[in-house]
Formats: C-alpha cells, sequence, structure tokens
C-alpha cells in the first residue's frame, strides 16, 4: 500500500494557485454570461449517444458547440465532444464508449464566449436539466 502512495502521481494537486484563482474568476464570467443569454437546455445521455435541446437562449448561428467531461478523480478519462446540431435542432454527439462514473461536464460555443457546467452521475435513465 505504502508503495502504491509513493509511486502514483496525484492529479488533483494545483501548483500555482494564484493562476488557477484567476481563471476560476474568468469561469465564472463565463457562466455568468450562459446565465444572461437565458440557457437553459436538456441532455440525454444513452450510453455514449449524446442529444442537447435547447430549452431557452438557443444560439442563433447554429455552430457546431464544445461538450467537456471531466472525471471526478482520473484526470486520463477526460475526453471532449464536438456536438453538431441535426434538421430538429437538437445537438447530438457520440463518445468512444458509454460514459459512466461521476463527471463535471461543460458545454460551450466554439468561441467559448459562454459556459455551462454541472457535476453529472451517469447513467441516468432520462434527459436531465442542464443549466448554468
Amino acid at each position: 500500500m505504502l508503495n502504491l502512495a509513493l509511486n502514483t502521481e496525484d492529479s488533483l494537486v494545483i501548483d500555482d494557485y494564484y493562476k488557477e484563482g484567476k481563471g476560476i474568476n474568468l469561469e465564472l464570467t463565463k457562466i455568468q454570461e450562459a446565465k444572461a443569454n437565458g440557457i437553459s437546455t436538456n441532455l440525454f445521455i444513452d450510453g455514449s449517444r449524446i442529444q442537447l435541446e435547447f430549452v431557452s437562449g438557443k444560439p442563433s448561428s447554429g455552430e457546431a458547440l464544445n461538450l467537456h467531461f471531466y472525471h471526478a478523480t482520473l484526470q486520463k478519462n477526460d475526453f471532449s465532444l464536438l456536438l453538431t446540431q441535426d434538421a430538429n435542432g437538437f445537438y447530438r454527439g457520440n463518445a468512444e464508449q458509454p460514459i459512466v462514473g461521476k463527471w463535471t461536464i461543460t458545454l460551450s460555443p466554439l468561441n467559448e464566449q459562454w459556459k455551462v457546467m454541472q457535476d453529472v452521475g451517469l447513467p441516468q435513465k432520462e434527459a436531465f436539466s442542464f443549466n448554468p
């Protein structure tokens, strides 16, 4: 057990707290921008298939959106997807494998002007509200 503790890297430790604090403030500004734009969505994840529906605040451009998954404890499991809008107005994407476990999920446009962020345990049987 001691060998495991000495020979594994703790990916949760942050060395530069000042720089990290500035980054957190920028993230909060992006979340506030999403709130100001009235963004409200429903997110449905079925195994590896993802569907996002805007309830309000849908971007008028129809551009693709970034969806990032940050694993609660294992940084090596983090991944990102590009969601594209279909003819019915839903944004869809596919992960390489089923998404299971506890994740922090973020949604943002390509220009990163706003951000929605939420902690989620997966799988879930139904769509869930995914809002700033």
